[in-house]
């Protein structure tokens, strides 16, 4: 098994975002000398109220700090682009960290970003299909011919070739079961959502079992699993610590419309409150708090877009941190997550662990 680390790059309005990048290529290297194997970066675009580091950039400048480390664009909203720029952007990232490059990819949901890039979301499956099978054929081809409903290819050729044969690890994220079939159908596996809670990947597994059998296909070498990780002392002094950080995130990602038919569909309770599924309980089996975070873990809404952890705060420290816990137990004072500045005496912070089955 692989364990990798998910920088966000998001931050409130207000910080002074060159410190904590620069905070963020030290946690960098911190990451590579405790033995972790990938750091993952994802991309919005328009994310007011937080502030965002791009994606490609951030990665580029993070492979000169952890040059062992291998990088995942996770996930890249691949409709919102064309195949050539892609393609050769990635060809080129790869070659620059010797065939280090993961190409996560999903279909995105936000209406601001398909607006501005010229899209829609009712074409964001077909744009998705298109893209891929393009950057595939430029990856692999001296020249290629295609015509797309966005694009044309007239004996083009990607200047720009990956280092790794046939192409890097194409990990699609998928929370909807077509998405699901269609990662099996078109990547090199299904990268599983922070979100989703167990019981249901198990289920989707299915689906995408039977998907891979549809298209002739194994089970991948690797099967990547993307899960958020709080340490502190107690279960509840992690929910008391990270409530505030995660809710900052849940309701900026909800205004920007994630999940908001869901919501409609399904818990309409959610209205009206400021704190939103952290309130909704139901009677079960185990700790309270972790009954909470799972019935935060569960609601609709948040399924497809929760990796709101990365580390932030001062360097961390390598005497605390403890890579086989799923994280660093006694980080840096400083920040946590997206949210509210924690107290100076706080020493804890809020990951996102990406687990790679191998």
């Amino acid at each position: 098994m692989q364990f990798g680390i998910m920088m966000r790059g998001q931050f409130p309005g207000g910080e002074a975002v060159a410190d904590r990048f620069r905070e963020m290529l030290a946690q960098a290297r911190l990451a590579e000398e405790l033995g972790y194997n990938s750091i993952t970066k994802g991309a919005h675009y328009s994310t007011h109220p937080l502030q965002d580091l791009q994606q490609i950039p951030f990665l580029s400048r993070v492979a000169a700090e952890a040059p062992s480390l291998r990088l995942n664009t996770g996930v890249m909203l691949l409709p919102l682009h064309k195949p050539l720029d892609v393609a050769e952007q990635l060809g080129t990232l790869d070659i620059m960290t010797d065939g280090k490059l993961i190409f996560g990819c999903g279909v995105g949901y936000r209406e601001t970003e398909f607006k501005a890039f010229g899209t829609t979301r009712k074409h964001r499956g077909r744009r998705f299909e298109e893209n891929l099978a393009a950057i595939l054929r430029l990856w692999t081809e001296e020249t290629v011919t295609l015509t797309g409903s966005h694009f044309e290819l007239d004996a083009a050729s990607c200047s720009a070739k990956p280092v790794q044969k046939p192409h890097p690890p194409i990990w699609i994220g998928a929370s909807a079961d077509p998405a699901i079939e269609r990662a099996a159908r078109m990547g090199s596996c299904w990268y599983v959502g922070p979100n989703d809670r167990l019981d249901a990947v198990a289920t989707q597994l299915e689906t995408y079992k039977r998907a891979l059998d549809a298209a002739d296909k194994p089970f991948p070498e690797e099967f990547p699993m993307r899960r958020e990780v709080f340490v502190a002392p107690t279960r509840e002094e992690a929910f008391r610590l990270a409530k505030g950080p995660i809710m900052t995130k849940y309701k900026a990602y909800h205004a920007w419309g994630l999940g908001r038919r869901r919501i409609r569909r399904t818990r309409p309770t959610l209205r009206g409150s400021d704190e939103g599924p952290f309130l909704h309980r139901r009677p079960g089996r185990g700790h309270r708090a972790d009954r909470e975070i799972q019935q935060a873990s569960r609601h609709e809404p948040y399924r497809d877009e929760f990796a709101l952890a990365r580390p932030r705060g001062r360097a961390l420290d390598r005497n605390h941190a403890n890579p086989c816990r799923g994280g660093f137990p006694d980080g840096p004072s400083g920040d946590v997550g997206a949210g509210e500045r924690s107290t100076k005496s706080s020493r804890y912070l809020v990951m996102a662990i990406i687990f790679t089955f191998i």
